[in-house]
């Protein structure tokens, strides 16, 4: 299975039709998973609104993938946006990739300053929050920020992670080089 992992849509929805536009063909078949990392539709009270800010449309979309999406709660989101999903909202997920543990969470309650317990060499920890790619090795740990989707600094753009298989590679939208780009092995 491939999974293809974002965060930080903060209710624009340029850079999340773009991705949905390049994958689609994969989610129909069944072949691939959506992993959002929470801060879905709301762009929180420190950060810009971003220009094209639809949060019933990201919904909207959203909906349309249900079948094929795991989403994880970030700290922008609360109880009323699951009144408009149609998908579950976990508080964090993980799932065995091959020998590996892959473990889905939001920045705020893990990332390599504030690693997960019970995580062995291998493993690798996915999270959002901090809107910018980044990738750190802790104790034998990949540490993962996918970056964002909807709000991101401006010298890095809209980024998400793929996971396929034992190799893991965060890319930007626009269709660039890959950031980051490693084997679980």
């Amino acid at each position: 299975m491939k999974y293809y992992i974002f965060s930080d849509i903060h209710g624009a929805t340029s850079n999340l039709n773009a991705l949905l536009d390049k994958i689609g063909d994969e989610l129909k078949g069944g072949t691939a998973k959506l992993v959002l990392l929470g801060d879905i539709y709301n762009h929180g009270p420190r950060n810009p609104i971003p220009e094209d800010y639809a949060p019933m449309k990201v919904a909207e979309t959203l909906n349309n993938y249900k079948e094929a999406l795991i989403a994880v709660k970030g700290n922008c989101d609360s109880e009323v946006d699951e009144m408009i999903s149609e998908f579950k909202i976990y508080a964090g997920y993980s799932t065995t990739v091959g020998r590996h543990c892959a473990v889905f969470t939001h920045g705020h309650k893990c990332n390599p300053d504030l690693p997960r317990d019970g995580l062995s060499s291998g493993d690798v920890v996915f999270y959002g929050h901090f809107h910018r790619a980044a990738h750190r090795l802790v104790e034998g740990v990949h540490y993962v920020c996918v970056g964002a989707l909807g709000i991101y600094p401006h010298d890095a753009g809209a980024s998400y992670a793929v996971l396929d298989g034992k190799h893991v590679a965060v890319l930007p939208v626009d269709g660039s080089e890959p950031l980051i780009s490693f084997d679980l092995e």
